[in-house]
Order: C-alpha cells, then sequence, then structure tokens
C-alpha cells in the first residue's frame, strides 16, 4: 500500500474535527507527548541509549529533527510527505514502519494525523511546558458573571463554557462544614460547631469559619502529614534490622512551620541549608533533618561509603522531585531519556550533597542535642565554672580544685537533653570531597571530576557565592526557577480538590500529564509567590472558591462527559487518607487526644507474635494513658512495618520520599475498620456516648448519626438505625457474656449503671455507622 493509501485510510477513520488544517496545534499539548511516548527512548536526548549514538537521530530539539541526513531529513516543515517520519510512521512493511514491531508501542490513527498536521503547519517547536518562566496570564472573562467568587472560578468556568457545561449548585452547609473542616485540619466538625456554622446568618459565616480553622493547632498537624511524606520521615532507620531512630524533634518543627504559616521559600532554605544560615536558630538546625531522613544501613559488615553514597543520591532524587516534580534519578546511570538532564549535571547536584559530615554511622552523628531552657542555662553555667576551675594557678588549693571538678562532672553527667536529632553539617573545606562521575551509577567505578552546579536546561546558581546547600535552595526558590512554585500550588491543589492541575503531581517532566489548566497553574503559582510564598493564602483561595463549594452530586451526563472531574463542573469527592480515617473515629467518639508534639506513641494494633526478616519482633507494648489516643501523625513510624491498620489504607513505608499517594479499594480495608481494636474501641466509646444521650431511642439513635455524619438523618435512615438497634438488642439479650465482652474489650468497664446489652447494642450501631461510606469519603 503507497503512502498516499495508507494517508486515505487513516483520514477516513478519523473526525472531520481531528483533520481542520486551520486549527493550530500546540507542540506541548499535541506533539510532545506523542514523540515523548513513542520516540524519544531511541531518539532522545540520552546519546548513549540513542539509536546512533551521539550522531543519531534525535527528535526531542528542532536541530536534530530537520537536520539534513544526507538528501532527506526526518521532517521537513511544511512538506510531510517528504518528511522521513511520515513515511515511516505510515509504512506498510513492518521492518521499516515506526515505532518498530517488539517495541510495545504503536500509534494511533488520530496520533498519526496529529504528526501529519503539525508537520504541515511548520513542524513548530518548543521548550517543555513546565520549563516555560512563569509570567501571570490574564484571567479570562465569562459569560456567567454571578457565579465566580474569585479568579480561580473565572478560569474554570471559561473552559466549563467552552465544553457547554454548568456548574453544579453550592453543596448545603452541613456539607460544607464537614468538607472545610477535613481539609484544613483533618479532623470532622463537632456537631455543636455545626450547628453555630449552619444557624449563623452572617454574610462572611464561611469566611470566618475557614479562618478559624487555619488557626485551629490541629491544621498544623493535618497538613504536616502530607510533608512529611515528601520528607521520607519515620522512626526508624531502615533496611534489614531497622532499628530505632530519634529524629521526632524534625516532625514537630514542620508542624509548628505549618501552624506559623512560615513562608515556603524559608521553609525551603531551612530545610536544605538551616546549618549554612549565619547564627542558625535552633529550629533552623533541627530543619536540615529533612535530608538526615534517609536510611541507614547499621547491618555489620557493610561499607559505610556505599551507603553513605546511596544517602547522597537519595539527597539528589529527593530534592528535585520534591520541589521541580523532577525525577532525576535514571540519570544516575546515564542522561535522562526524556528530559534535558546529563548524568553530568546528575552528579554536580551530587557534588552539592557530597560535602556533608554524615557517614552512615550507627551514632547518626552529627546530632544536636534539645534542651529545656532551664537545664541548658544550667548546663552552660555548669561548663563556665568547669572551665574556670580547669584554667585555675593553684588558688583555691589543688585538693579543693580536685572536689569541686568531681562534682561538676557529676551534676553534668546528669543534666541531659530532651531529646536528640540528626542533622546536616557541612564538612570543613580543607576536608571537602570530591566528586566524580560514577559509570552506570557505581560508586567505586569513577570518571572524571565534576564541579557543583545545576541543569544547564534552568536558570544558574546565584553569583558570588559559594555552590553549597544553602545556594542550592535560594536556587530553588528563585524567581526565575518555573518548576518550584508550579510544584507546590500544585500539590496543594491536589490535596484539596483530589487530583492536582497537573494530575502526575510527581512528574512534571516530559512523562509527566499535562496540565488540565495551565493558565490557571501559572495564575496560582505567581500569586503564592506575590503573596511571599504564604501557603495559607492559597488555601485560602481555593476553599473560598465556588468551585470548591459546588455540591459533589454526580449527574449522568457529567458521569459520561468528565467522569474524572478534571473540569470541576462538581465538588470533590474522594477517600480520606488512612490517618484522617484513623483520627476520625477517634474524634467521633470522643476518645482524640489533643496532646501535641514529643516522641513517637504505640497505639494499640493486633499481637501477631511475629518478627521481622533480621531485625525484632512487630509487636510492641501499648502506650498508656491518652498517648494511645493520640492523633496518627505521632504514631511510631517504622519502616519494615508501618503501622497495619494505616498500611491497609494505602500510607506508605517511606523508605524513600511518597511524592503522591494512591488510593485503592479493598475488602481488607472493611476488616480493619470494622474488627481493629483501634476501631472496635471508637465504636465502644461511641456507644457509650449514644447510650448517655438524652431522649427515646430514636432521639439517642439520631443523635449517633449527627456526630457521626456532621449532619441530621433523614426519617428513613433515623429508623433504620433504630431497627438495627432493636435487632442487635433481642439478639445480644440471651448472649449476656458475649454482649459483656462486645461492650468493654478493649475500652474497659462500662459507667456505672450501664445496662450491659442496651451498650453492646449501641456498639454494634456505632461500629455500623462508623463503616458507612460517606463517613471515609471527604465529599
Amino acid at each position: 500500500m503507497t503512502v498516499l493509501r495508507t494517508l486515505a485510510v487513516i483520514c477516513g477513520m478519523l473526525p472531520l474535527a481531528a483533520l481542520a488544517a486551520d486549527a493550530r496545534l500546540d507542540f506541548n499539548r499535541d506533539i510532545r507527548p506523542i514523540l515523548s511516548n513513542h520516540c524519544f527512548k531511541c531518539h532522545g536526548p540520552d546519546a548513549a541509549e540513542r539509536k546512533g549514538g551521539t550522531n543519531g537521530l534525535r527528535l526531542d530539539v528542532a536541530e536534530g529533527a530537520t537536520e539534513d541526513l544526507g538528501g532527506y531529513a526526518a521532517i521537513v516543515p511544511g512538506q510531510p510527505e517528504a518528511s522521513e517520519l511520515w513515511k515511516r510512521i505510515t509504512a506498510s512493511d513492518p521492518a521499516v514502519r515506526m515505532p518498530p514491531q517488539g517495541s510495545g508501542k504503536q500509534l494511533s490513527a488520530g496520533e498519526i494525523e496529529r504528526l501529519r498536521e503539525w508537520i504541515r503547519q511548520g513542524a513548530p517547536y518548543a521548550r517543555h511546558w513546565s520549563y516555560e518562566p512563569l509570567v501571570r496570564p490574564p484571567v479570562p472573562a465569562v459569560r456567567d458573571t454571578a457565579w465566580p467568587r474569585n479568579d480561580i472560578d473565572r478560569f474554570l468556568l471559561a473552559r466549563l463554557e467552552r465544553e457547554g457545561l454548568s456548574p453544579q449548585p453550592e453543596a448545603d452547609r452541613y456539607t460544607l462544614i464537614r468538607r472545610v473542616s477535613l481539609d484544613l485540619i483533618g479532623l470532622p466538625p463537632t456537631w455543636d460547631e455545626v450547628q453555630q456554622f449552619v444557624h449563623d446568618d452572617h454574610p462572611d459565616a464561611y469566611q470566618q469559619l475557614v479562618e478559624r480553622l487555619l488557626r485551629h493547632p490541629a491544621y498544623g498537624e493535618h497538613w504536616a502529614r502530607m510533608w512529611l511524606d515528601l520528607a521520607r520521615y519515620a522512626d526508624s532507620a531502615g533496611y534489614a534490622d531497622d532499628p530505632p531512630r530519634t529524629i521526632w524533634a524534625y516532625r514537630d518543627y514542620v508542624i509548628r512551620a505549618f501552624n506559623q504559616n512560615l513562608r515556603f521559600d524559608q521553609f525551603t532554605i531551612e530545610q536544605i541549608a538551616g546549618d549554612l544560615l549565619p547564627n542558625p536558630t535552633e529550629d533552623q538546625l533541627i530543619a536540615t533533618a529533612f535530608h538526615r531522613n534517609t536510611l541507614t544501613n547499621n547491618e555489620g559488615g557493610t561499607s559505610d561509603e556505599e551507603f553513605r553514597n546511596v544517602a547522597v543520591v537519595d539527597r539528589v532524587n529527593t530534592t528535585l522531585a520534591v520541589w521541580m516534580g523532577t525525577t532525576i534519578n535514571c540519570a544516575q546511570c546515564h542522561n535522562h531519556k526524556y528530559d534535558p538532564i546529563s548524568q553530568e549535571e546528575f552528579f554536580r547536584i551530587f557534588a552539592i550533597f557530597n560535602q556533608s559530615q554524615d557517614a552512615d554511622l550507627r551514632d547518626e552523628s552529627p546530632l544536636w542535642e534539645i534542651w529545656t531552657p532551664a537545664d541548658r542555662a544550667r548546663r552552660d553555667a555548669l561548663q563556665v565554672r568547669l572551665e574556670e576551675l580547669l584554667k585555675a594557678d593553684g588558688e583555691p588549693p589543688s585538693a579543693a580544685i580536685a572536689v569541686e571538678l568531681v562534682r561538676l562532672r557529676r551534676e553534668l553527667a546528669q543534666l541531659k537533653p530532651v531529646t536528640t536529632v540528626p542533622v546536616m553539617r557541612e564538612l570543613p573545606q580543607n576536608k571537602q570531597r570530591r566528586t566524580h562521575i560514577q559509570r552506570r551509577g557505581n560508586f567505586l567505578d569513577l570518571d572524571r571530576e565534576v564541579e557543583p552546579g545545576v541543569p544547564a536546561a534552568f536558570h544558574p546558581l546565584p553569583e558570588g557565592v559559594p555552590p553549597n546547600r544553602l545556594a542550592l535552595a535560594r536556587w530553588l526558590v528563585d524567581r526565575r526557577n518555573p518548576l518550584t512554585a508550579r510544584v507546590m500550588v500544585n500539590r496543594l491543589w491536589e490535596q484539596i480538590f483530589g487530583t492536582g492541575i497537573v494530575a502526575t503531581s510527581e512528574e512534571f517532566g516530559s512523562q509527566g500529564d499535562l496540565p488540565s489548566h495551565p493558565e490557571l497553574l501559572d495564575w496560582l503559582a505567581v500569586e503564592f509567590m506575590d503573596a511571599g510564598w504564604d501557603i495559607q493564602h492559597v488555601l485560602k483561595l481555593l476553599v473560598t472558591s465556588a468551585a470548591y463549594r459546588q455540591s459533589s452530586k454526580v449527574t449522568p451526563d457529567l458521569a459520561q462527559r468528565d467522569p474524572d472531574n478534571r473540569l470541576l463542573a462538581r465538588g470533590p469527592r474522594f477517600r480520606m487518607s488512612a490517618e484522617m480515617i484513623r483520627d476520625q473515629a477517634l474524634a467521633i467518639s470522643g476518645l482524640l487526644s489533643p496532646k501535641m508534639f514529643g516522641p513517637p506513641v504505640k497505639p494499640m494494633q493486633p499481637k501477631l507474635g511475629v518478627n521481622a526478616a533480621f531485625g525484632s519482633g512487630i509487636d510492641w507494648q501499648t502506650s498508656e494513658g491518652e498517648d494511645r489516643y493520640r492523633r496518627a501523625l505521632y504514631t511510631t513510624w517504622r519502616r519494615s512495618n508501618p503501622y497495619p491498620s494505616m498500611a491497609t489504607f494505602d500510607a506508605p513505608n517511606r523508605e524513600v520520599c511518597t511524592l503522591r499517594r494512591t488510593r485503592t479499594n479493598t475488602p481488607l480495608q472493611a476488616l480493619v475498620t470494622l474488627n481493629d481494636p483501634v476501631y472496635l474501641e471508637a465504636a465502644q466509646a461511641l456507644a457509650r456516648k449514644i447510650g448517655q444521650a438524652e431522649g427515646s431511642t430514636a432521639d439517642k439513635a439520631t443523635a449517633g448519626w449527627q456526630w457521626t455524619l456532621s449532619r441530621p438523618p433523614t426519617p428513613a435512615e433515623r429508623d433504620r438505625v433504630v431497627a438495627l438497634f432493636e435487632a442487635a438488642r433481642s439478639r445480644l439479650a440471651s448472649l449476656p457474656d458475649q454482649a459483656r465482652k462486645l461492650a468493654t474489650q478493649p475500652l474497659g468497664a462500662p459507667p456505672a449503671g450501664s445496662d450491659i446489652v442496651d451498650l453492646a447494642a449501641w456498639t454494634v450501631v456505632a461500629n455500623a455507622l462508623l463503616n458507612l461510606d460517606e463517613v471515609f469519603m471527604r465529599r
């Protein structure tokens, strides 16, 4: 079949709209994804893997694609039929056609036609969209001027109007207060808070609610969880034996930073290079534990240098991924196959992180000691006195000095810091390490030496300063950096709306998704920087928008036209995180402790009697008192065995940074929330609240429903709860031992004068309420 006949067949398969010759194609939107997915692996930036090697065909840049290859070129702008690319992708001979057989790649008819039309239009190339400089775009005009509450809505509505869609009505107030409470503090509202908001007729009632939630101490705890995933925070060192690690002071720093609304640029600098700031504060030193969350291998016989090298590689990968949405790890072994990052540039960044003092040692040095103010003052006074005595020239007599020295040293030894935390500390200039490219990423196979630096595709490091971690941190938050602000506002959007404007929030490179609303993303990124890198400012814009306040009801038309809600024609609806599900159960039941900060705790978990492969047992002694009811954020996080009930709901092990959690839906999750001791205890506590509520059985059922779902039940819902209670009571009346166990284990003895059978029946009801789909969903 000739090329023209092939084209005729292809064109016959396409809708007329796809062939509109006057429709200008956008390279980043329409063409780059095709080339990246089908061509760049063999014809991209990685010379080592490129067909033909260094001189092989490149399709990732215009110069390579249009280069004279000896009387022909892959692309002849304006002339598809003269372009070798077009001939190859439409060839009938499998030996000639591209992508080749065995590649697992095949172009669709629509993709082939887009390539033809792009070449016809002159084959214009463009930089990858996320590398383009940030410029605030104009806010679009919309026909429906009554709906938008802020500029976010105008961007979204302009797209909806083009698509012929209309927004959903605003959600009711019961839904709104639960939604925004869960989003901003990770906890449901109390029923009193619900009632106050629902009946507040002040025009700024919702705005005032948002302000109150942003000031709530729980706000910092909730948003710290997101950041701790990025920081790969854990209370163990990792690898086979996975021993405990004391690093919780870093977790507390993150909570404080969010509650203080620390500027994100400052938050960045403190974590990457707080120790290099002039006269750093204790918090700025603690912040550097961000990069001490790397794994440490304490197993005998291992090479400390090998695993120090692994930690430095992780710091490079994590920094670029967290702040720039760039997966750079493949460049450890070879030039990046899809993005303009070479192996040499990987090791130039490596050279920046290669100068810290830590060396994969069991003692986790260097450490920073954290003292109470009183103990620090006493310690300093004792040390001053000790130094004075050691300098004494015989007055008082030597014997008296010796006695005093013994006393001072004994008292100093008795003083202990509250805790220690591993920190970053730079090597002295005369001990700085040399950095070489590592062939295939092997730390023992060194190639040429490289100097510290950053990829040439981006702006340079600051001039006139050492190319160290502080320079890198400032480079990350330089306004010329096209990625940091985009990545962060996209991450905030993802937390609020369930999916980022860029759905692949972990990947802003060529292999990532295109933004659903690129102008809105850029507008938000510039707004973020102009507002002083203010996270709460962006969150306030998001949750006060009309788009956020929509009902999440899915109409048949929306289900068909926008099943993933990428256009935001309805409110967001998605399952809550593992930590939120657990914290919510404790909050609803009245068990949740408001205690903040401090060492990790060990709440109840099923005792399995199992040992880790090369370490200690995975069971633990449950914490006493309120510590067993702390927020999930404070639960001991062991990498080899994350807290089981949270792992079932997709909590990561945090061996490496987690940029985006997946959401799964499995039967195991229902088994956890129905039977896990934490959830059973929460059901028992909720049952006691319901049993002590005033009124009839129907009144008690109504109260339980309101506490659990933050809204009153319909008559039918109330009647079903009453029926469940009565059926459970009837069954348990003849099973007193089972009723007592159901009502008291593991919570403990019931309130004096309680009817055990009633309490057990209400436990059945509470367990059912806590397992309703509506309870697990942020809707």
